[in-house]
């Protein structure tokens, strides 16, 4: 997936390189806190920090004969090492490596996604300031409701990806964990405060009780949390894409120059952004899904979650970094069409505004039950070109509880454009609070 939107450096925090720099960062740790506990010679630790290096090609060698990735590393490693390299991996369990190298990928990865929540958040913060007062058709069940704003419409999207960036930021604050209790978690080959001093070194927090894993729940909570905010994105993208259609037309992406929508009917301009954004979702959801499925393990540990974790780790962070850079190019450069958005009120033929005329039937002294009934009459009895501001001043029954003044107030959209304007102040200020938190 490399393209405009794609950010290299996520892929590059997944790849095989980077696995194992980690798991050389975790093995120097622990060898400096066992040298400082007297656990290791000094000047064991002080070759360990000196000449530890590894090769992918050398490590894919031995693994070809050992069937082990972790021993095939260590060994490696202690190739270069030499004399000394017999302390290395000292004490520790294959997943004491595996699990904390695990939690530092995951914490760098978390910082890129989390610059590109921030990303994302500008050009929605952009985008409502300039179209705060653009009216447009509110609408349920797909049908004419009231009329809204446009900047109304998308500071509902901000104040959700503000809740799913914090929920996010909260996930990965819980796997942010270094695990070093050896086999079955029980510290019978390495004392506690190694784990302690190490977590110490890599800006992590001991595991609370480990079997011989870090539970799995904490990495499936952290899916979960990105799947979720891909769920943001995609009720997103599902209204631009509704807002793009022909007989809509009050959005548009962006559209390149040189770029083409169909190789067959020239005038297309389709909602491309918007579609990939919706599928790449659907992606996220199904790793979350897996990662629930790998909290259940046999006894204290097996390596079903393994081979699923290679997979919904790295795809879930690329997906969801690429949806998020392009949803904020996909909102940088969309035009919004207010006229268009004034004529789709107007082809309501007033029907936007039936509810105020219902509330000021009943101020005006009618029960609710009567107004509505009156309001649903003439509503439902608007012919082709008839208006509901025109057909009240017409009708024999309700006419003489509007003035003139009353209707113009009513379909001038102005108590709309009022009410939504302090709305949009008071969440401006409620969603920097949030952010800021």
């Amino acid at each position: 997936m490399i393209d405009r939107y794609s950010r290299p450096e996520m892929s590059v925090l997944w790849s095989v390189e980077n696995k194992f720099s980690k798991m050389l960062q975790v093995e120097i740790a622990v060898a400096k806190a066992q040298s400082e506990l007297g656990i290791i010679p000094h000047k064991a630790y002080k070759a360990i920090a000196r000449k530890s290096k590894f090769s992918v090609k050398r490590i894919l060698e031995i693994e070809a004969v050992t069937k082990h990735d972790v021993i095939a590393f260590v060994s490696n490693v202690a190739e270069n090492v030499g004399k000394d390299g017999k302390y290395i991996h000292y004490g520790m369990t294959s997943s004491d490596v595996l699990d904390t190298a695990f939690s530092l990928q995951i914490q760098e990865a978390g910082a890129v996604l989390l610059a590109s929540t921030a990303r994302l958040k500008k050009s929605l913060q952009i985008k409502i300031a300039k179209n705060e007062e653009t009216l447009c058709a509110g609408r349920t069940h797909g049908m004419f409701a009231e009329p809204t704003s446009f900047g109304m419409k998308l500071m509902g999207f901000l104040a959700e990806l503000i809740r799913n960036e914090k929920r996010v930021a909260e996930a990965l604050e819980e796997l942010r964990i270094c695990k070093l209790s050896g086999a079955v978690g029980t510290y019978s080959s390495q004392e506690p405060i190694v784990e302690k001093k190490v977590s110490s070194y890599l800006g992590l927090k001991a595991e609370w009780v480990a079997t011989q894993v870090v539970p799995r729940d904490r990495h499936a909570n952290l899916l979960n949390q990105i799947a979720l905010l891909g769920a943001g994105l995609e009720r997103l993208a599902i209204e631009l894409r509704h807002l793009q259609r022909s007989e809509v037309s009050e959005v548009v992406e962006g559209f390149s120059k040189g770029q083409k929508g169909s190789s067959a009917m020239p005038h297309k301009k389709n909602p491309i952004s918007a579609e990939n954004i919706t599928g790449l979702s659907r992606l996220l959801r199904s790793y979350a899904l897996s990662a629930m499925e790998n909290i259940p393990l046999w006894h204290e540990r097996d390596i079903s979650h393994s081979s699923v974790e290679r997979v919904i780790f790295p795809d879930s962070f690329i997906v969801i970094d690429y949806a998020l850079n392009r949803m904020a190019v996909l909102i940088d450069g969309l035009e919004v069409n207010a006229k268009r958005m004034l004529d789709n009120m107007e082809q309501s033929q007033g029907q936007l505004y039936s509810s105020h005329v219902l509330l000021h039937l009943v101020k005006k002294g009618l029960s609710r039950e009567v107004a509505y009934a009156h309001v649903q009459r003439l509503c439902h009895s608007l012919g082709f070109g008839e208006h509901l501001k025109y057909k009240i001043n017409e009708d024999e029954v309700i006419s003489s509880y509007f003035t003139k003044k009353d209707l113009e107030d009513i379909f001038s959209g102005k108590k709309h454009r009022d009410t939504i304007s302090k709305v949009i102040k008071k969440q401006k200020k409620v969603l920097q609070h949030e952010d800021r938190k």
